[in-house]
């Protein structure tokens, strides 16, 4: 393994092989990506690999946009299929303000070349027609969203960066981080210790961990997250296209095809915590114990929306954390109490923003400044002094509002 690199990622899930992607891209190729087990044994693995355009605010849309785009030229570059299903996704509006704000967004969709429109009741049940369209006014409809294989996208990412001269290496937990008398990172492993002159942690929330050491406290936490997979349903077996996805802010949940069944992620309105205290040092790839007894009043409204929900039985139910901040979008950029330290983690959802997030990053570590404005992101963003109590607070007020806009998107 090598003894030195320009920039140490750790953490081998969607995120970090999105950076040792981009820093390759962008002609950094003396890299180094330490994972503690295999790639994507973190959230990475057991995440539904949802791809879309439409932000959950509208500031961070290009990270979403940027993101699809990322994975799509990994697969071209590196010829690993991340088996994506362009099916399209529906955003629906339940109220005159979301209906406004969908439609205030359309000049930002045109500046960015992406396909977007406003639809109707009607054309939304044409789209998707298990909806239940009562109490739809319409939609913002993006018919180049999808699905990736998490497992897919993640190893075409390393794949193309390892063809430039990054290197990769698995089963090497870091046992701790300190800064050098050279303005550099000593990062020890069981198996030795790499200098860096810039250090990267995206280990989602083992990033956290990592970080006590320095006396240093990020807003991050995880939460439990349940997802529900159907059996089969003779009406999707009978549809002719692969049915678009749905976010709805009434359940609230997103709901897509899964072969012919429906997967449906689930955001409760009294979200569990897991791991405050301090994450077991042996947490691996398991899921949580599965409550869907928590479950029942998003289930059953899901069951409102999508009547042919509640017709197929629950076939599997995945509980796994998560990461979440105060406000729902992940930490990006510099930690400023150490020069040449970075983080890239609490990803609520790391597909959907995790290749585009990480062009910022490159950029903001190659060049200097990032490639358009971070604020959304940046994790200067917090007070210093926000509370464990308070941090907490905000995350569960955040998650449970789940497809809910932001009251500057709905003004």
């Amino acid at each position: 393994m090598k003894q030195d690199a320009k920039v140490v990622i750790v953490g081998g899930g969607i995120v970090g092989c999105s950076l040792l992607y981009w820093l390759t891209r962008m002609g950094w190729n003396d890299c180094l990506l330490l994972e503690r087990l295999e790639l994507t044994s973190g959230s990475t693995w057991h995440a539904a690999g949802n791809a879309t355009h439409f932000g959950h605010r509208p500031d961070l849309t290009r990270l979403y946009v940027d993101s699809i785009r990322t994975y799509l030229d990994a697969e071209a570059e590196s010829g690993q299929a991340i088996g994506f299903h362009q099916t399209g996704s529906l955003r629906l509006a339940t109220t005159q303000a979301e209906l406004a704000a969908y439609r205030s967004f359309e000049s930002d969709y045109q500046a960015l070349g992406v396909p977007y429109r406003l639809v109707d009741a009607a054309e939304a049940g044409r789209l998707h027609p298990l909806l239940n369209l009562e109490g739809i006014l319409g939609a913002a409809h993006t018919p180049d969203d999808g699905h990736v294989d998490p497992s897919g996208a993640t190893y075409a990412l390393a794949k193309a960066a390892r063809a430039r001269g990054a290197a990769i290496a698995t089963q090497t937990a870091v046992k701790s981080i300190e800064p050098d008398s050279r303005g550099g990172w000593q990062v020890r492993t069981a198996t030795g210790c790499i200098r860096a002159e810039h250090l990267v942690l995206a280990a989602s929330f083992w990033t956290r961990e990592l970080l006590v050491q320095l006396g240093l406290s990020l807003p991050l936490y995880a939460l439990q997250h349940h997802e529900v997979v159907t059996g089969d349903l003779p009406a999707i077996a009978a549809l002719e296209r692969e049915l678009p996805t749905v976010r709805d802010p009434y359940c609230p949940s997103n709901t897509r095809q899964e072969g012919k069944g429906l997967l449906c992620g689930v955001y409760e309105r009294d979200p569990v915590f897991w791991g405050v205290e301090g994450i077991p040092p042996d947490f691996g790839q398991e899921l949580l114990p599965n409550e869907l007894e928590r479950l029942e009043p998003n289930l059953l409204r899901v069951m409102e929306r999508i009547p042919a929900f509640g017709e197929a039985g629950i076939k599997t139910v995945n509980n796994g954390p998560i990461c979440y901040t105060p406000d729902g979008s992940p930490l990006v950029g510099p930690l400023r109490q150490h020069q040449g330290l970075w983080v890239a983690a609490g990803f609520a959802v790391g597909i959907g923003t995790g290749g585009g997030a990480a062009a910022l990053l490159a950029s903001w570590i190659l060049e200097g400044s990032p490639m358009h404005d971070p604020g959304p992101v940046d994790p200067a963003r917090f007070p210093a002094d926000l509370s464990r109590a308070d941090c907490l607070k905000q995350i569960r007020e955040t998650y449970a509002a789940g497809y809910a806009l932001p009251e500057t998107a709905v003004a």
